[in-house]
């Protein structure tokens, strides 16, 4: 039977919920289903839900991640915690392989400072750590899933492959996290702000939001009971594309955020350092969609930056960022891609060109972007040469601001032969490739080996 422990304090601030009309748009009547979420509720100790489940794009969501009304005050804090079931395992006379899997629900807080419920998943792996030191601790920052609360990687480790004629979201990071369980380090993975939990939309790729929940799903994992993992386990973070970001600016936000958290490792791979021009590498791109998710987050943060796109996008882009909301990589790229910004707005003008013109939008970016503070730890950049999508210079700056306020930084810029313009595949061909050299740099870290960095050799480097 699942097990939920919630904890919470009534006299905190009443969660920030959805407006309605953005209930009203994803919270779909179901008639299939709902014997199981019954099932679900009654077995996690909640309520049975009354008559309709959150639904998006079909796939029902799990009272689980309905966030309560109340938060508890401390950043970090478990609200509640199930039993996950992991698609792939395997049985051992030590346990399951790759381990036990707990799905999270943990108190953060926004880029605005108000509290926000955040879900993951923590597992504690079968195979035995064989390095110095306790078991220790990666938080694991997943790459660009979707929007829709149905992509949460959470969701993915128990489904990765969700295919139902309206949806398509695959858990292309499931096998990170099993190389990682392998080497007998313990994952936490966040779902982010809003990609998963039913009250509020994901801020897809904001900066602080992303840190928050990453540093505070590592706080989560260490107060979880019945766990490895003591005050002595060391920490690193790992990341991917929209992960990447979220490690690099966790890395950058640690000692202001989280001060007990002591990082021994960070590996930010394809960061969106720099929104401005990640978002002129996307716009025409086969992941075109990452756009409107984009805005529709940065909308949702910034109010200045909602007025601005609502004063020049027309009707044909107004509907495009409502279903985009919903949307995961899959179906995104197989009604977006290649669709460019100039066909959402009223004037025909990009919405790069648009942000160039508003010195608003231009200030909040400014503020957005990733590189103004010297990152906690040593940490590990990788960059594809020829990445067209997560543009390759502007993670290459992150790194040379990085190495002139003195950080600890290995860059390592990814050659490979052009697999095809704006196809993406210039993105996610170095993630492959460098992934098992990413894993092993940073158990290293957490093996409690140093590295001095290679800032002397950026110069002479792509």
């Amino acid at each position: 039977m699942a097990r939920e422990t919630i904890q919470a304090s009534g006299d905190t601030p009443r969660q920030e919920r959805r407006p309605a009309r953005e209930i009203r748009r994803r919270a779909l009547p179901v008639t299939g289903g709902l014997a199981a979420a019954a099932i679900l509720a009654a077995g996690s100790g909640v309520s049975a839900a009354p008559q309709h489940r959150e639904t998006s794009r079909g796939i029902t969501i799990p009272a689980f991640y309905d966030p309560p009304k109340h938060l508890p005050r401390k950043n970090g804090t478990l609200i509640r915690t199930q039993p996950l079931p992991l698609a792939v395992t395997l049985s051992d006379v030590k346990g399951p392989l790759p381990g036990r899997a707990t799905r999270l629900m943990y108190k953060s807080t926004d880029a605005n400072g108000k509290p926000v419920a955040v879900t993951g998943a923590y597992i504690e792996p079968t195979k035995k750590w064989r390095g110095r030191g306790p078991r220790p601790l990666i938080g694991m920052a997943a790459g660009t899933m979707g929007q829709g609360d149905q992509c949460a990687p959470s969701l993915a480790l128990q489904h990765p492959l969700t295919v139902n004629g309206e949806t398509v979201s695959v858990g292309y990071e499931d096998l990170g996290i099993y190389r990682m369980l392998n080497e007998g380090i313990a994952v936490v993975v966040t779902d982010y702000a809003g990609l998963g939990t039913t009250d509020r939309l994901h801020t897809y790729a904001e900066r602080f939001d992303q840190a928050h929940a990453l540093l505070d799903a590592v706080r989560a994992a260490k107060r979880l009971p019945r766990t490895s993992l003591t005050a002595k386990s060391r920490i690193g973070l790992y990341g991917y594309s929209q992960g990447g970001g979220a490690s690099a600016a966790a890395a950058e936000l640690q000692p202001r955020y989280a001060p007990e958290i002591h990082l021994s490792g960070t590996y930010a791979g394809a960061p969106p350092a720099d929104l401005t021009q990640v978002i002129k590498g996307i716009d025409g791109s086969a992941l075109a969609g990452a756009l409107g998710w984009s805005i529709n987050g940065l909308s949702q943060t910034y109010p200045e930056i909602r007025r601005v796109i609502n004063g020049h996008v027309n009707a044909k882009g107004r509907a495009a960022l409502k279903d985009l909301s919903t949307t995961c990589v899959g179906d995104a790229i197989l009604r977006y891609g290649f669709s460019t910004s100039k066909q959402w707005t009223r004037d025909g003008r990009s919405v790069g060109a648009i942000i160039a013109a508003s010195p608003s939008v231009k200030k909040i970016l400014a503020r957005e972007r990733l590189g103004s503070l010297k990152p906690a730890g040593p940490v590990r950049v990788t960059t594809g040469v020829l990445d067209d999508i997560v543009v390759h210079g502007q993670v290459r700056t992150l790194a040379v601001r990085w190495c002139a306020k003195g950080a600890n930084v290995t860059y390592k810029p990814v050659k490979l032969p052009n697999l095809g313009n704006k196809l993406l595949t210039n993105h996610l061909a170095p993630l492959l490739t460098d992934q098992g050299d990413a894993i092993t740099w940073l158990t290293a870290r957490l093996n409690g080996k140093r590295t001095t960095g290679t800032c002397a050799k950026l110069p002479g480097q792509p």
